[in-house]
């Protein structure tokens, strides 16, 4: 009875190890973290940039007849 706890025992401590091995997760994670930091600079960028593409869009319309 004991070496059949002993050997679960050891058991559970492999498969305990190899799910602590697995970064999946934590790649998964870094790949939200980019998307996120690409978005706040795309909604960013858009924002600042947005009332000098409409003066040269109006611009361009003023000229064209």
């Amino acid at each position: 009875m004991l070496k059949l706890f002993a050997f679960t025992q050891v058991f559970a401590t492999d498969v305990a190890d190899a799910l602590s091995r697995r970064e999946e997760g934590q790649t998964m994670a870094e790949y939200g973290v980019v998307l996120a930091v690409i978005t706040l600079a795309v909604v960013a960028a858009i924002t600042l940039l947005s009332d000098n593409v409409r003066s040269a869009i109006e611009s361009v319309a003023n000229i064209l007849p």
